[in-house]
């Protein structure tokens, strides 16, 4: 019995962070623009006035303290391209407008065009897949950086994520 007992104790006494591997729990993204896998309206692309589309998250768990948004492509011809990363975003804020400013205390970081800021889809050629990516993590970001930056700092910080995968094409 006493050998039994001895690694829930082991456990109890780790620190949050220590059980790292978990899998993070599920957040829903949605947005009121287009449907998970339709297309993107052109208004929130290059051939529009490219400002950010409308979106929604929930179900951000307890013990959050900052999330984040990040859109990337992973279709662009030289590899993923990031076209918004936003962090240090208050853990009660469930949603932004569209073309809205970010919400107070967080981040737009630099984008693949070298902006703060969104930058809309614009593919080259073909449809492309933009995956717009939501985190609860248990770290506050509010600080400047990459998205490898970014990805590498959250891993293990994850709380909850969710996808909203958009698609354009452009029409010539």
């Amino acid at each position: 019995m006493r050998n039994a007992i001895l690694p829930l104790v082991f456990l109890a006494a780790l620190p949050t962070g220590a059980l790292a591997n978990k899998a993070p729990a599920s957040l829903t993204v949605k947005s009121s623009a287009f449907a998970n896998n339709a297309a993107i309206p052109a208004e929130y692309t290059c051939d529009g006035s490219e400002t950010s589309p409308p979106l929604s998250w929930s179900n951000v768990p307890a013990g959050t303290k900052s999330v984040a948004i990040l859109v990337d492509d992973p279709d662009a011809p030289m590899g993923t391209f990031t076209h918004w990363l936003v962090t240090g975003i208050p853990p009660s804020t469930t949603s932004v407008d569209k073309g809205a400013a970010i919400p107070a205390g967080a981040m737009a970081q630099k984008n693949d065009k070298g902006k703060d800021g969104y930058a809309g889809p614009c593919p080259p050629s073909g449809r492309h897949r933009y995956r717009f990516h939501v985190y609860a993590l248990d770290i506050a970001k509010p600080k400047s950086m990459t998205r490898s930056a970014f990805l590498a700092e959250i891993n293990g910080h994850t709380l909850a994520a969710g996808e909203l995968v958009g698609t354009y094409q452009r029409q010539r």
